[in-house]
């Protein structure tokens, strides 16, 4: 089965990795940065050697989010950036290919593992299974 595995953050957060900490989030260096980019490659390297990796991204920051949505008449309505009510956005995710929820529930488990500063927010990795057809609901 496929499965989504995504990795949240918040506008803070990247801007710390950009050496920008705020009280939400710690300023970054250029190894922790290193660390946190070679972490994500031994991941990915490891699931391309087995064959569950389908895809990985990194996401852009949220302040390049466009949303496009319609009004009561019908037309779009297009703005940009985060709102003030939007927290964690994702970051980043992976498509894999596992046996079971187990298995990706591992890997899940191995990414929340990601070297970070000390003091940085912690969240969720999530797992959404991907359906495959008609009738998986």
């Amino acid at each position: 089965m496929k499965y989504l595995v995504m990795v949240q953050a918040t506008q803070a957060d990247y801007e710390a990795m950009r050496g920008k900490g705020s009280e939400h989030s710690p300023a970054w260096g250029e190894q922790e940065i290193q660390a946190m980019y070679a972490f994500m490659g031994a991941i990915n390297d490891d699931l391309s050697e087995t064959g569950e990796l389908v895809d990985a991204q990194g996401l852009a920051e949220p302040a390049r989010i466009r949303h496009v949505s319609r009004d009561a008449d019908g037309k779009a309505v297009i703005t940009d950036g985060p709102y003030g009510e939007t927290k964690e956005l994702m970051c980043g995710y992976w498509v894999l290919e596992c046996e079971s929820l187990e298995r990706v529930t591992e890997i899940a488990e191995r990414i929340t593992q990601c070297p970070q500063p000390d003091g940085a927010p912690e969240y969720p990795v999530v797992i959404r299974p991907i359906l495959d057809g008609a009738g998986d609901i």
